[in-house]
């Protein structure tokens, strides 16, 4: 607590300077200023990183970070602003010491790469930063591809250089989801659910830079005027990073938990398997016109957690036999239109097994409801 209440006075204090000399400030000649990379984390907000930028000038006293990855968990109706996508982020200024007590905390590595620019854009820089800073500008709408921590760093130092000058350089035949699967490799139910909620939008080649550790490799491939943009990239902090160990989080008490359905083969767990797999399809048809995050709209995961599932459980309920077999048919096809469309995709393994579980499922309804009820003379 008291951290925080240090960066809010710290913030309030860089606020109210800005607007009434920060601009004025002249940088010195030895003013130093750096893109800073926050490596991965294990927790979820960590997953991929953090980017901010810092300004160092020993003569005007200045070691200054800025985090364009602040939000207010005080929002109202926080949960729900976050999930339609209109949550306000905004960029907040730091000092680098409370900056690097954060991290030093977390025991995740920190990276800087010094940029190699003439005083005039230095200036410019700072200029521009100070002035979102004490302005409306600094609120922005997050977006996980096209407005987050990496891309609002990269827009200020493009437009700060008059060009498109900071570009992708790596993976731009890698599709966005290609690209994200491996920051899931140490949780398994993470890489699971993202898989499932993410839409066709992460299925587009990923040609914008979006991750930290993009920017980071991009930067070092970089020319501005004919010489490189930054020095080589040194470590402030360095963490060896060590993969969390879990007797749950794994693919087996998945195929553990789908395996016991199946063998089971009990109604009552039947239904209750279709209810949720219903019930999330309902969910992602909803985020993806509810949503303003492009990454959930156009699911094509409906296709196995369909929403048709909930009219086949109405008829079971019924017990109208027809429609049962016509329903699980149906969904049945489905199944086979999701898996010819996943053949190129990064996460059908992952899927896999909860399409043959619901395969299996279906087949045995079919089954069970096509028999001849016998006749006794």
């Amino acid at each position: 607590m008291n951290s925080l209440v240090k960066k809010i006075f710290f913030f309030a204090l860089l606020i109210t300077s800005t607007s009434s000399f920060c601009q004025e400030i002249l940088l010195s000649k030895n003013a130093r200023i750096s893109i800073i990379t926050c490596d991965t984390g294990n927790e979820s907000y960590s997953l991929f990183g953090h980017t901010a930028l810092r300004i160092t000038d020993t003569d005007n006293n200045l070691d200054v970070v800025y985090n364009y990855g602040a939000f207010d968990f005080a929002t109202p109706n926080f949960v729900a602003k976050f999930a339609k996508g209109d949550l306000q982020y905004f960029v907040i200024a730091h000092s680098f010491s409370d900056f690097m007590d954060q991290y030093n905390y977390e025991q995740r590595s920190v990276f800087e790469q010094e940029l190699i620019i003439p005083a005039v854009y230095k200036q410019n820089l700072f200029n521009n930063l100070n002035s979102v800073l004490a302005s409306e500008e600094r609120y922005y709408t997050y977006k996980f591809i096209d407005r987050n921590c990496t891309s609002m760093v990269v827009e200020i130092l493009n437009k700060t250089l008059g060009s498109n000058v900071v570009f992708k350089k790596n993976d731009t035949d890698k599709t966005y989801r290609t690209i994200l699967y491996p920051y899931f490799d140490n949780s398994f139910y993470q890489k699971l659910g993202t898989s499932i909620i993410f839409g066709s939008k992460v299925d587009d080649y990923g040609t914008r830079i979006f991750l930290p550790l993009e920017l980071h490799e991009s930067l070092q491939q970089t020319q501005f005027k004919n010489h490189p943009l930054c020095k080589k990239s040194i470590n402030l902090l360095e963490f060896k990073k060590e993969a969390p160990s879990s007797w749950w989080d794994n693919i087996y008490t998945f195929i553990l938990l789908l395996g016991f359905i199946v063998v089971i083969n009990k109604k009552s767990i039947n239904v209750f398997y279709f209810s949720i797999m219903g019930l999330l399809g309902l969910f992602f048809g909803f985020m993806g016109f509810y949503s303003f995050h492009q990454e959930l709209a156009n699911n094509y995961n409906t296709l196995l957690f369909n929403p048709l599932l909930f009219v086949l459980l109405y008829f079971l309920y019924t017990k109208n036999k027809k429609w049962i077999i016509n329903l699980s048919v149906l969904n049945i096809l489905f199944l086979f239109i999701y898996v010819a469309f996943m053949l190129n995709k990064i996460h059908l393994l992952i899927m896999l097994p909860l399409i043959l579980t619901s395969m299996t499922l279906l087949v045995k309804t079919a089954i069970q409801n096509s028999k001849r009820i016998p006749v006794v003379i």
